[in-house]
């Protein structure tokens, strides 16, 4: 009883979550903070459950990982989330007014329907950013990092070099006219999904979950060792995109890294993208007494 239980732990909390946007006061939905400290106890519930029902005991959290994930949890909320506003959803916003662009239909659309828009326009973006990235070198470069790491746990969706994070963070939502509640729901769903689909817990959901949205069953054969298994199951959180254009495969991993499982210090992460410049600046031939000397 109690597995079963803890089996629907992941598709309560989606629903928890969407009741909590919809119906909650209109001063905290409209208050600024209120998706940060939605998605931080997201991640601190999910961290939590590890402690209580641990998946793998190869995975178990230590402090080295604690801090490391700590430290990208922080940067996403801060840095990352305000170069994606500067740098993307500002500019795309502004050539939405610039050009005209209105989508009024979506203002009255049910609450639900609003939601799932966001959801798919999201996820759509990031499941081909996520196949770009395992099938073109330069993007795979940015993306290495993540699939370094030797360990799933609850906040690791958080790690990697800052330009994928970037990059994966890229959507057109801006484009269309939504109220705030249904994005920010869109966003906590999609967090608790891959929170879940990243962290260390012995939950399988059931077959009408898995069957659309990602589990840790998916996304840990997507951290296989073998580069080649991880070309697969690329839906961040929507396990359903892999279904409809051919990249499911079925299985789970516990054993998860690359390069021989060699744990990348954060130092290492931010530089992988530039291994190749780097190798080429040591290859070079220092310069003679001679010319140095002219």
């Amino acid at each position: 009883m109690t597995k079963g239980l803890v089996n629907l732990i992941p598709p309560a909390c989606v629903a928890a979550i969407v009741c909590f946007w919809a119906f909650a006061p209109r001063a905290v939905l409209d208050y600024g903070w209120t998706l940060v400290i939605t998605s931080s106890l997201i991640t601190l519930f999910v961290q939590g459950l590890e402690f209580l029902f641990e998946r793998h005991s190869g995975w178990r959290m230590n402090w080295r990982e604690f801090w490391t994930d700590l430290f990208y949890v922080v940067l996403g909320a801060t840095a990352i989330s305000w170069v994606s506003e500067a740098l993307a959803e500002a500019p795309l916003l502004a050539l939405k007014h610039k050009l005209g662009i209105a989508t009024p239909w979506a203002m009255h659309w049910p609450f639900l329907a609003q939601v799932a828009l966001v959801i798919f326009l999201i996820e759509f973006g990031q499941y081909w950013m996520h196949r770009l990235m395992h099938n073109v070198t330069p993007f795979w470069l940015t993306h290495a990092p993540h699939h370094h790491i030797t360990q799933l746990n609850a906040a690791k969706g958080y790690v990697g070099n800052p330009i994928e994070l970037f990059l994966i963070s890229l959507s057109v939502v801006a484009l269309f006219d939504l109220p705030l509640p249904a994005i920010f729901c869109a966003v906590n769903v999609l967090g608790v999904v891959s929170t879940f689909a990243h962290a260390n817990v012995r939950s399988d959901p059931p077959i009408w979950y898995s069957f659309v949205f990602t589990t840790i069953r998916h996304h840990s054969l997507h951290h296989s060792v073998p580069y080649e298994d991880t070309r697969c199951n690329y839906g961040n959180s929507l396990i359903l995109l892999d279904r409809i254009f051919g990249t499911y495969k079925e299985g789970e991993a516990s054993v998860v890294g690359q390069d021989e499982r060699r744990r990348l210090s954060i130092r290492e992460q931010w530089l992988f993208p530039f291994q190749p410049i780097l190798a080429r600046l040591k290859q070079r031939p220092a310069p003679t007494a001679d010319v140095a000397a002219g």
